[in-house]
């Protein structure tokens, strides 16, 4: 059995389609666990009306965010298997069939991703290669940009028992923490086949309401590093890439005049190149 987690928020008008994507999944044993993170918007009630007992619902007396949301889902989850779906994306109709194939092929992996297509106001998105996603080792791959896509990840509960699950206190950027933290030394699969529509373009999403998101992933960076769990290239890789995140978010902070940001990002920079 695996459990899907669907967090939202104020989202009563888009979460139905990702509801409606993981009910007409082909097979599978599965629960869908629906986490509303204190929704003010009538989300709750839509949801408990339109699918009664075909999700479990379970609501948050306190918006705490994504992160813990998703953490609710994980811990109330019978599932040996995790996998997520952000609530304004939608899977394809094969996409758990295809994963649960690859990973009994594969057994000794704990998470498997997929391809994804990415719209934008309703139009698909080409994306640059630097994008592209990959299975195997990745942990460098990880660094410059996020290369597993929540809503097309499966993931083994041990895995979360070995590594952690979502920081809660990253406001966004939670999932660049995570992959960070499991791919510093876990190989994962890859289906290189898009399961997933990913949508974007809505005036709520964190990653449109939060400036400056490379203040989260220096944090993150400077975690896995601090962690002692990186070696030889990939804790150099990650010393450079936190150094590179430090030079664009000095950048930002000083042409939007925010010289107290600048100062403590120079000691963090310098602090980051002494350990190289």
């Amino acid at each position: 059995m695996f459990s899907v987690i669907i967090p939202v928020y104020n989202r009563r008008e888009l979460v139905g389609r990702a509801i409606r994507s993981v009910l007409l999944q082909e097979g599978g044993d599965y629960e869908v666990i629906v986490v509303d993170d204190a929704s003010d918007d009538g989300t709750s009630d839509w949801v408990r009306a339109t699918f009664a007992d075909r999700v479990q619902l379970l609501v948050l007396e306190k918006n705490a965010g994504v992160s813990a949301a998703r953490n609710h889902g994980i811990e109330a989850a019978r599932g040996e298997w995790i996998a997520l779906l952000d609530s304004d994306d939608e899977w394809l109709p094969e996409k758990l069939a295809r994963q649960l194939d690859t990973l009994a092929t594969q057994p000794r992996l704990q998470l498997c991703h997929t391809d994804e297509i990415w719209v934008r106001n309703g139009r698909p998105v080409r994306l640059a290669q630097r994008y592209e996603k990959a299975g195997g080792f990745i942990f460098q791959r990880c660094l410059p940009v996020c290369a597993i896509g929540p809503s097309t990840v499966m993931i083994h509960q041990e895995l979360f028992a070995r590594v952690g699950a979502f920081d809660e206190t990253f406001e966004v950027c939670e999932d660049y923490d995570l992959w960070l933290r499991i791919c510093c030394d876990t190989e994962v699969a890859y289906i290189d086949k898009p399961l997933v529509r990913k949508h974007g373009g809505h005036a709520d999403q964190l990653s449109t309401t939060h400036w400056g998101l490379d203040r989260y992933r220096i944090r993150a960076l400077e975690k896995i590093i601090a962690s002692g769990r990186l070696q030889g290239g990939d804790l150099s890789a990650a010393i450079d890439a936190a150094i590179d995140k430090i030079d664009v978010y000095i950048a930002g902070a000083r042409k939007r005049g925010k010289a107290s940001e600048v100062a403590t990002y120079e000691a963090r920079r310098q602090a980051m190149a002494s350990g190289k």
